[in-house]
């Protein structure tokens, strides 16, 4: 049995670390990826509990969106703050201190009596949750020195992200249909146990060897900047651009200013605000964000049509997606040797454009001849993300010094939450905005009926169930016409967002030297 001195001497006996003793930095490794799978699991068995959810507690649209997006909001505010909180006070102390009170959150929201518990809970959740992703994989920047193993556990790390997301529907569905939704968020306990027993012992400290002071100020910025400008985004995909979405965002915008002035101005930022002057380390940003955007975004519709508009389980349904998640794990793996024969940012550039054919195989595509086709599209899609994000992450850690790897980390995380955020706050909305608004309740159905089917699908179908059979019948369709009307509009946004980026991959990170 190991204690925490003497592995650490064993790792300080290395002339470079990870070479003497490489299974001391793979085991690290294995017990990093842990939160990493907790996080993943989360996000995609609550997105398969969503309709149980929204039966059980009653919850309407826009609270149902809340339901996803209280999370990511929160942790996005907070991730640079937090990565930059590990950076001071040790980035695997903050990392087991996350993992702490993210499994008593989780527990108690598997027991939320309503959906403003829930919501709370969620934005619990996002707090503690922000304090584990930068600390992953800052400290896998300072345990892999070396580029090609680096990049290896990048892609390790980034795989089992995708594998969580594989996991998720299975205990999700399996939850959901044996016990009650709220099992799903019980699992996070069982997720960390192995972190939290051996963590300590096994992982490597790592700090900013000089961090300088707190500025309280900024963090206060940081947050006020991050916070406002998402929830705008938010209430221009649900109302489109009104004063109150302006405001927000415009309030967001001018804080923004105002952290990066500050940060160029004070002796130790809390962030380095010039690493956005490297266009590689931009570029992989933006590729990280809109990987993210569009498979969440994806998986968000994806998850409702195989539900309610094709009936299956929530089990059937997280079985029926696991080989497309999967497809996301082999091809995060296969472009680590690849990138020694390919330039990185073709690299990039392809898997982005994969992404972009999976949104037109959507809009062109035939939606009522099953699921195979849908799948099918997600595969595709799925297969860019992996591709993407696995390099644009090795770009944005290669780009800076160890000792600030937590806020380039923080950074990185914002973007992946950034992404998800958006994924479901701005497709999501659009699609429950076009449902809403294509939506034609048949005659005869009661006002109350009406009432619940206008506000989503999933309402629409339990209403269905109580009505008689041919106006059940109309309803039905009714509802699931709307539904797929809105999806051809959000995979159109996604087609176009995503071949931009491409573009720019392309043009930008062409430079980019291949591997060693």
């Amino acid at each position: 049995m190991f204690s925490p001195s003497s592995t650490q001497a064993s790792r300080s006996a290395n002339p470079v670390k990870g070479q003497a003793a490489p299974w001391l930095d793979w085991t690290a490794l294995a017990l990093l990826m842990f939160p990493v799978l907790l996080v993943a699991v989360d996000n995609t068995a609550l997105t398969f509990a969503l309709p149980e959810i929204a039966r059980s507690l009653d919850v309407g649209g826009v609270q149902l969106l809340w339901i996803v997006d209280a999370y990511p909001l929160v942790l996005a505010a907070l991730l640079v703050s937090m990565g930059n909180l590990g950076d001071r006070i040790g980035r695997r102390r903050l990392l087991l201190i996350g993992s702490t009170g993210f499994a008593a959150v989780s527990a108690a929201t598997a027991f939320a009596p309503s959906a403003e518990w829930l919501i709370a809970g969620r934005a619990g959740l996002g707090v503690f949750g922000a304090m584990l992703m930068p600390s992953t994989l800052s400290l896998i920047r300072n345990i892999f020195t070396d580029p090609n193993r680096r990049r290896l556990a990048i892609a390790v790390w980034a795989a089992g992200f995708s594998g969580g997301a594989a996991l998720g529907p299975i205990f999700g569905g399996w939850l959901v249909e044996h016990f009650w939704w709220g099992a799903v968020f019980l699992v996070a306990a069982f997720l960390l146990l192995p972190l939290l027993a051996f963590g300590r012992v096994l992982i490597p400290e790592s700090k900013d060897s000089n961090p300088g002071r707190v500025d309280v100020r900024s963090i206060l910025l940081s947050v006020v900047t991050m916070a406002p400008f998402v929830y705008g985004i938010k209430e221009f995909a649900v109302h489109g651009f009104g004063a109150s979405a302006a405001a927000f965002m415009g309030f967001g915008v001018v804080m923004g200013i105002l952290f990066v002035r500050r940060q160029q101005r004070i002796a130790n930022p809390m962030l380095d605000v010039s690493l956005f002057k490297n266009k590689v380390f931009s570029t992989a940003i933006i590729a990280n964000v809109l990987s993210l955007f569009s498979m969440t975004g994806f998986i968000y519709f994806f998850a409702q049509h195989l539900q309610l508009v094709e009936g299956q389980s929530p089990m059937e349904a997280g079985i029926a997606m696991i080989p497309a998640l999967l497809a996301t794990v082999i091809a995060g793996l296969l472009v680590v040797p690849l990138v020694k024969r390919v330039r990185p940012g073709f690299v990039v550039a392809a898997g982005l454009t994969l992404s972009a054919v999976g949104y037109l195989i959507v809009v062109v595509g035939d939606h009522g001849s099953g699921p195979v086709f849908l799948l099918s599209a997600l595969t595709v899609l799925a297969v860019g993300v992996g591709a993407a994000e696995t390099i644009s992450n090795d770009l944005i850690l290669a780009s800076v010094p160890a000792d600030k790897s937590g806020a380039a980390s923080a950074i990185s995380e914002t973007g992946y939450e950034l992404g998800s955020l958006l994924g479901t706050a701005v497709l999501g909305s659009i699609l429950t905005a076009s449902y809403q608004h294509n939506l034609i309740i048949p005659d005869g159905v009661s006002t109350q009926a009406a009432g619940k089917s206008g506000e989503t699908l999933a309402g629409a179908v339990d209403a269905a169930a109580a009505l008689p059979a041919p106006l059940s019948e109309a309803l039905t369709v009714a509802a699931r016409t709307a539904f797929e009307s809105g999806v051809h509009i959000t995979a159109a946004i996604g087609l176009v967002l995503m071949a931009g980026a491409a573009v720019l991959a392309a043009v930008v990170l062409r430079r980019v030297p291949k591997a060693q």
